[in-house]
């Protein structure tokens, strides 16, 4: 196999790709290359089509890392012939079928449930005075406070937009597990990570785990890429 050097980075829900920054800089200073797709969350077949778009102009394979909403993109847009392995950042890692509507639908006795506000024009918020204890509650109040006010509408057709064919049926994945989540429990975090045979890390961190621990974020990324360059770090 060619070796990875290519890494591309997928956001999720309510925010855009500029949070990967210290992700970006800590695989960067690595040697990687790296690419942060500027996704709409629009809809899953626009994100997929955006994804695509990076991965087209790659000059060989990548791993492909989604957090959050992300990783319901890249489970569909890993099929593309440059995806050789899958990272998902406490992310949504659906089976065929399956959307972040169908995946919430049933939420476990006592779970978090998300602060999202009713649509509104088909686009959903999170509730700004609830956002910082939902989604980044390890962040500087300040930093939290700028991500609430700065959220970016998500649509509801993106929410419903189910995968046809799972690429974690078909490449290799790793899986980090934010314990103090509360957008997607940990439990469930560990059993779409468990049902896809990921490579699993768990870490204490908030949903913006990709933001308050991107060298832990950059380490599971590092594994997959060198794990498939025949390089396993521990």
């Amino acid at each position: 196999m060619t070796r990875i050097q290519n890494i591309v980075l997928v956001h999720g829900g309510f925010v855009d790709g500029s949070g990967w920054q210290g992700v970006y800089d800590a695989l960067t200073a690595d040697g990687y290359r790296v690419a942060v797709v500027q996704n709409p969350t629009l809809s899953l077949a626009g994100d997929v089509a955006a994804t695509h778009q990076i991965l087209d102009g790659l000059d060989g394979p990548a791993v492909l890392v989604g957090h959050s909403y992300g990783g319901v993109v890249i489970t569909e847009a890993g099929n593309h012939p440059n995806v050789a392995a899958l990272a998902y950042i406490a992310a949504f890692a659906p089976d065929k079928g399956e959307s972040v509507d169908s995946l919430i639908a049933d939420p476990p006795p006592g779970a978090p449930v998300p602060p999202i506000l009713p649509p509104q024009d088909g686009f959903l918020f999170l509730d700004r005075e609830k956002f910082a204890a939902a989604f980044a509650a390890d962040l500087p109040a300040a930093q939290a406070a700028f991500m609430a006010d700065s959220q970016v509408p998500w649509g509801v057709d993106a929410l419903a937009g189910a995968v046809s064919v799972p690429a974690w049926r078909s490449k290799p994945s790793w899986y980090l597990v934010s314990t103090d989540d509360r957008m997607i429990p940990p439990p469930a975090q560990r059993a779409m990570a468990g049902r896809s045979g990921a490579t699993v890390t768990e870490t204490p961190g908030s949903h913006a785990v990709y933001v308050s621990r991107p060298a832990t974020v950059a380490a599971v990324i590092t594994q997959a890429a060198e794990g498939l360059n025949g390089n396993p770090r521990a």
